[in-house]
């Protein structure tokens, strides 16, 4: 299956989900290009960005477990082909 470029973007409401977080991207990995975290303390939530290079059943299923988390909002942005 072919790769592709995918950004999900993750924000928290609730803080205590964020070892749910970290457990999932670290068990997805060997798909994740970059991740860049900001934490947001004025609005008491943080915002995640993770970049993956992955086919695209395996970038649904992290995205869909991810949003699956209480107190957690995601979406995901795909190019439309990788080269």
């Amino acid at each position: 299956m072919e790769n592709r470029i995918s950004v999900i973007s993750i924000i928290v409401e609730e803080l205590k989900a964020t070892s749910v977080i970290n457990s999932l991207l670290h068990e997805y990995g060997q798909y994740i290009v970059g991740r860049m975290g900001i934490p947001y303390r004025e609005k008491g939530v943080s915002i995640i960005c993770v970049v993956l290079d992955a086919p695209n059943d395996v970038t649904s299923s992290l995205s869909g477990k991810l949003g699956m988390v209480k107190g957690v909002k995601t979406k995901t942005v795909t190019a439309k082909q990788s080269n």
